[in-house]
C-alpha cells in the first residue's frame, strides 16, 4: 500500500532535507513541518479507514520473480513487513493529530523548541520514524526503528547546559539499554517460535525462557511509557526540555509506542500466566503511587508535571495487566486521554515559561487575570487528569475501576488482590488533584507578582492548540460512553458490558444544569449584599506586602515521620535504577582499574585466567 510508504518516508526524508536548510530560515522550516504534518495526518486518516491488512514493500513483480534483483527484493520484503490493524490504525491516527498541533504550537515562537536550529528536523524524522515502528509486523524491523527513536529523543534536548546535557545523556542510556534487553528478548522468541512476525506469535509464560523474554521486552516497554523501575528520565526530561519537545514525546509519542508495544506484548504474544499478571499489575499501582508523591513536593512545575507523566502510565499498565475486554479497552482510553491533557498541560507550561522566564512556583503567582486563555486550558487539563467528571480522565479512570471490580470475581492471586489495586487506584487520583491544586493555585490564583503587569497572553498559535485539546478533554468526557469508546475502542478490543450506573451525556447535562441553577440563585439572593474580608490562611492573615507561597503548605507531606525518610532517600537517588546502575558500573571500572597495575606478570595471569575461561566455556 502506497500510503504505508509515504507517511514513513515523507517526513523522514524532509527532515533529513531540512538539516541543511541555514539557521535563519525558522520560518521555512516551521511551515515545511506544519506542511508535512499536515499530509501525515491525512495519510494517518487513510490507513485508519482502512480494512485490515498485511502490508508487504518491495515485491517483485511475477514476470520479474527469477531476476537477482527479484531474489534481492523478494529477501528484503520479509522484513519490510507492516501491518494495518484495529491497533495500529488508532495508534497511526493520534501520533497524527498530535504532530499537527506540536507544529502549529512551534510555528512563530523559536522559545518554544529551545531555540533549537533543528528542532524541525528531527520533530518530522521522530513522526516518519514513529508511524513505521507502529505498523512494522516484523521485529527486527521493529526494534531498528524503536532504536532509532532513542536517537531522536536525545536530538530533541537542546543541551545548553550541562544539566540538559545530563538528561540528554541519562534519556539515551536508558532507553539505549532497555533497548538492548528487548533485542535479546526477541532473540528468545526467535528460537523458540522460528518466528519474527508479531501477528504470529502467540506463546505461554510456562518456561523460564518465555519468563525471560516476556520481561525483557517489557522493560523495553515500561521505559519508553515511563513507568516504575524505569520512568526516572521522564522527569529529568521534562525538566530540562522545551515544552514541545515534553508535549511530544514523554506527553503523547512515547505514551502511544510503550502502551502500544505493551498490549502486543500482554494480549497478543503471550497468553501471561497468573504470576506475571501480579507483576504487571503491581508495577502499575506502583507507578501510580511513588510518582504521584514526588509530584506533591515538587516546586518545579515541570518536574511536577514530569513526575505526572509517570504517575498516570500505572492506570495504563492496570488496565491492560487486567487482561479483559473491558480493562484493555480503558487502558487504551486512559493512554488517549492522557495524551490529550498531559500534552495540554506541557504546552501551558511553556506558555508560562514563554511568558514569565519561571520555573518555579514560589515565584509565580496571579497569572489568571493577564493569561486567561492559558489558565481556562490549564484548569480543564488540570480537571481532567484528576478524574473529575465530565471531564474524559474521569470516563476512563472510571473504566478503570470497573476492570478492577469485575476482575474481582475470577480466579488467581491477581483477582485476589483487586481491591489493593482498586484502592491504589483511587488514592493516586485524590493525590492527582491535590498536586493539581497546588500547580494551578501556584501559578494562576493568589497575588500578582511584581512583574506581572508586563506579562500579557501568548499569539495565537501558541494557545488554539491548548484550546483544541481542552475541547478534547470535555468531547471525550462527555460523550464518552454513548460515542467515543462504542466508536473507537470496540473496533479495536471487541464489546463489552458496561456494568456502572453511569450514562456520560446525562450526568454531564446534570452537572450543567446544577452550576447553571447556582448561578441564578446566586444572582437573586446574593448581589449587593457581599462583604469583603481579610484572606486568612494557615491560621495567618494575608496582607499585601506578605504572601504564602501554596508549596509551603505541601513540605507536611514532606516532613511527616514515615514519608521523610523515604523522601530524603528518593532525593539521593536510592529509587533512580540509571544511578544505582551507573553506581554498579563504576564500581566494578574501578575494581578492573586496580588490576591494570603495569605489571606484567598480572597482564600475563589476566591473558592465561581468560583462555581457561574459554576453553572450559568451549568445552
Amino acid at each position: 500500500m502506497d500510503v504505508v510508504s509515504l507517511i514513513i518516508a515523507v517526513p523522514v526524508i524532509t527532515g533529513l532535507l531540512m538539516l541543511a536548510i541555514p539557521g535563519r530560515a525558522g520560518m521555512l522550516r516551521s511551515v515545511a513541518a506544519l506542511m508535512v504534518s499536515l499530509l501525515a495526518a491525512w495519510w494517518a486518516w487513510q490507513i485508519f479507514t482502512t480494512e485490515p491488512v498485511l502490508v508487504r514493500l518491495l515485491t517483485p513483480q511475477l514476470e520479474d520473480a527469477g531476476s537477482t534483483a527479484s531474489r534481492l527484493m523478494r529477501s528484503c520484503s520479509q522484513y519490510l513487513t507492516f501491518a494495518i490493524d484495529g491497533l495500529s490504525r488508532l495508534m497511526v491516527l493520534l501520533g497524527g493529530l498530535f504532530g499537527v498541533l506540536i507544529a502549529v504550537y512551534t510555528l512563530k515562537v523559536p522559545a518554544t523548541t529551545g531555540k533549537s536550529r533543528h528542532f524541525h528536523s528531527w520533530f518530522l524524522i521522530t513522526l516518519g520514524i514513529a508511524f513505521g515502528t507502529l505498523l512494522a509486523d516484523n521485529l527486527l524491523l521493529f526494534i531498528l526503528l524503536w532504536g532509532i527513536l532513542a536517537l531522536t529523543l536525545y536530538k530533541l534536548i537542546p543541551q545548553h547546559d550541562e544539566a540538559s546535557s545530563a538528561a540528554a545523556k541519562k534519556t539515551l542510556i536508558m532507553i539505549g539499554s532497555s533497548d538492548g534487553l528487548m533485542i535479546m528478548g526477541i532473540a528468545i522468541l526467535y528460537n523458540m517460535t522460528g518466528s519474527l512476525s508479531m501477528s504470529n506469535i502467540t506463546i505461554e509464560t510456562d518456561s523460564a525462557l518465555t519468563y525471560a523474554a516476556f520481561l525483557m521486552l517489557i522493560a523495553g516497554s515500561f521505559t519508553k511509557a515511563g513507568a516504575f523501575p524505569f520512568h526516572s528520565w521522564i522527569p529529568d526530561y521534562s525538566e530540562k526540555a522545551p515544552a514541545a519537545s515534553s508535549a511530544y514525546l514523554p506527553a503523547s509519542l512515547d505514551k502511544l509506542l510503550g502502551i502500544y508495544f505493551l498490549v502486543r506484548l500482554c494480549h497478543d504474544m503471550f497468553l501471561m500466566s497468573d504470576i506475571m499478571r501480579v507483576l504487571i499489575l503491581a508495577a502499575g499501582a506502583l507507578t501510580i503511587i511513588t510518582a504521584v508523591m514526588m509530584a506533591l513536593v515538587q516546586h518545579d512545575y515541570k518536574k511536577l508535571l514530569g513526575f505526572h507523566a509517570v504517575s498516570q502510565v500505572g492506570y495504563m499498565v492496570l488496565g491492560i495487566g487486567l487482561g479483559s475486554v473491558i480493562g484493555l479497552a480503558a487502558g487504551l482510553f486512559h493512554m488517549v486521554n492522557n495524551a490529550i491533557y498531559k500534552s495540554g498541560l506541557f504546552l501551558a507550561a511553556g506558555n508560562i515559561r514563554e511568558r514569565t522566564g519561571e520555573d518555579d512556583l514560589d515565584k509565580l503567582g496571579g497569572l489568571a487575570r493577564r493569561m486567561p486563555v492559558t489558565f481556562i486550558c490549564a484548569l480543564i487539563f488540570a480537571l481532567s487528569i484528576s478524574g473529575i467528571p465530565p471531564f474524559n480522565g474521569f470516563a476512563s479512570k472510571w473504566m478503570i475501576y470497573q476492570g478492577i471490580i469485575d476482575s474481582g470475581t475470577g480466579t488467581g492471586l491477581a483477582a485476589q488482590l483487586w481491591i489493593l489495586w482498586l484502592a491504589m487506584a483511587v488514592f493516586g487520583s485524590a493525590l492527582t488533584l491535590a498536586s493539581f491544586i497546588k500547580f494551578i493555585g501556584g501559578a494562576f490564583l493568589g497575588s500578582l507578582s511584581e512583574k506581572s503587569g508586563k506579562i500579557k497572553e501568548v499569539n495565537i498559535t501558541m494557545y488554539i492548540p491548548a484550546v483544541l485539546l481542552a475541547l478534547a478533554c470535555i468531547g471525550l468526557g462527555v460523550f464518552a460512553t454513548g460515542f467515543f469508546v462504542p466508536g473507537i475502542f470496540y473496533p479495536v478490543t471487541g464489546e463489552f458490558e458496561f456494568f456502572g450506573a453511569w450514562q456520560s451525556a446525562s450526568v454531564s447535562a446534570l452537572i450543567l444544569l446544577s452550576i447553571l441553577l447556582g448561578v441564578i440563585i446566586y444572582l437573586l439572593t446574593s448581589v449587593g449584599k457581599l462583604r469583603r474580608a481579610e484572606s486568612f490562611i494557615g491560621g495567618e492573615k494575608v496582607s499585601e506586602d506578605r504572601g504564602f507561597p501554596v508549596t509551603g503548605f505541601y513540605e507536611t507531606i514532606r516532613n511527616a515521620p514515615v514519608l521523610s525518610f523515604f523522601y530524603k532517600k528518593a532525593y539521593k537517588g536510592w529509587f533512580d535504577i540509571y544511578l544505582r546502575l551507573k553506581d554498579l558500573v563504576l564500581w566494578m571500572n574501578s575494581g578492573f582499574s586496580r588490576g591494570h597495575d603495569g605489571v606484567l606478570h598480572t597482564y600475563l595471569a589476566w591473558i592465561f585466567g581468560g583462555l581457561i575461561i574459554i576453553l572450559l566455556i568451549l568445552l
